[in-house]
C-alpha cells in the first residue's frame, strides 16, 4: 500500500531535529533505519503527518571510546556495528548479536538507536544493553539525560523516552578482564523475530562465577533483565546445578504470546534451551 501524505524533513543537525520535534509534537515522528516505521506507514497503521530523517546527523554516528565506556552513536548501523574492529576488541557480544539480526540489507541501513528505541520486544539490541549494564543517552528541547536499559522499556512499544526526546547513544560499561558472554537465537528462518533468545554476560575468577547478567528477548511485552537467574551462577562454577536454577529463574519470568513462532509453552521452552547454551558459550569463552 501507499502510505498517507507527509512532510518530510532532512535535518542538518541534533539541535534542528529536536526543534523539529518540538514544533510538530505528536504529529511527527523520527525515521532512523525505517524498518519498522515505513512498513507501518504502508499498512496505514501509523500515518505521522511529519517525518524527521536523521541520515544526516553524522554527529550520532561514531563508535568510540570514552573514558571506561564504549559510546556506540544511535546512527549507527548494524553492519557498522558489526564491520567495527573497536567493537571486535572491546565488546564482541555486540557484534555476535548484530550479526544475528535479519539479514545483510536490512543490517545495512537499520540503526543501534532505531533498534534500540522502537521499544519492539522482538529487537534484539535491548536484551544485550540490558545484559551489558548499558545506558541511553537522551537528549530533548530543555535537557540532556541518561537512562539505563534496564529501566527503559515500560511495555510493548513504550519506552522512557519524553515526548520530543531522541536517543542518541548507548554507553557502555567496556568489560573486565575475565569476561564472558553469548548471545542465542532461535528463529524460524533468516530476517525472522526470535522464537526466543538469551544474552549472558558473566565473570569468572579463579573458575568461580563473580558476576553474571542474562535477559530474554521476545518471551514478553517488553525485554527481560532476569536478575534472579544471574544472581543463581553467582558463587557457583557454573555446574549442572547451577545452569539448571538459572534457567528455571529465567523461563518463571517469560510471557510469551502464542503466535505463528508456536505455543507460549513451547516458547517458554526455547527461552530455557537458549539460556542454557548462552551461559555454556559464556562460560567457555570466560575459561
Amino acid at each position: 500500500m501507499i502510505p498517507a501524505g507527509f512532510d518530510y524533513h532532512r535535518p542538518r543537525t541534533l539541535d534542528e531535529a529536536i526543534a523539529l520535534l518540538a514544533a510538530h509534537d505528536d504529529d511527527a515522528r523520527i525515521l532512523a533505519g525505517g524498518h519498522s516505521l515505513i512498513p507501518m506507514m504502508k499498512l496505514r497503521l501509523a500515518a505521522p503527518q511529519h517525518l524527521v530523517d536523521l541520515q544526516d546527523l553524522a554527529e550520532l554516528r561514531p563508535i568510540r571510546i570514552d573514558g571506561q565506556s564504549l559510546v556506540i552513536g544511535a546512527m549507527a548501523t548494524q553492519q557498522e556495528v558489526i564491520a567495527s574492529a573497536l567493537i571486535a576488541a572491546k565488546c564482541p557480544i555486540l557484534r555476535e548479536a548484530a550479526l544475528q539480526i535479519a539479514d545483510p540489507q536490512v543490517r545495512a541501513l537499520g540503526t543501534v538507536g532505531g533498534n534500540l528505541a522502537n521499544g519492539d520486544p522482538g529487537n534484539d539490541m535491548p536484551a544485550v544493553m540490558m545484559a551489558l549494564g548499558a545506558r541511553y543517552r537522551l537528549k530533548g528541547p530543555t535537557r540532556e539525560r541518561e537512562v539505563g536499559a534496564r529501566d527503559f522499556y515500560r511495555s510493548s512499544f513504550e519506552t522512557a523516552l519524553a515526548p520530543g526526546e531522541i536517543l542518541t547513544a548507548a554507553v557502555v560499561p567496556l568489560p573486565p578482564g575475565g569476561q564472558g558472554y553469548a548471545y542465542e537465537k532461535q528463529k524460524r528462518k533468516v530476517g525472522d523475530y526470535a522464537t526466543a533468545a538469551a544474552a549472558v554476560v558473566l565473570t569468572l575468577a579463579q573458575g568461580n562465577c563473580t558476576d553474571a547478567a542474562i535477559a530474554l528477548t521476545n518471551v514478553a511485552p517488553t525485554p527481560l533483565f532476569a536478575a534472579t537467574a544471574g544472581q543463581a551462577l553467582v558463587g557457583t562454577r557454573l555446574d549442572g546445578t547451577a545452569i539448571v536454577a538459572a534457567v528455571r529463574q529465567a523461563t518463571a519470568l517469560a510471557q510469551p504470546a502464542a503466535d505463528q513462532r508456536g505455543p507460549a509453552d513451547f516458547r517458554t521452552h526455547v527461552a530455557g534451551i537458549m539460556v542454557r547454551r548462552a551461559i555454556l558459550r559464556a562460560k567457555e569463552r570466560a575459561a
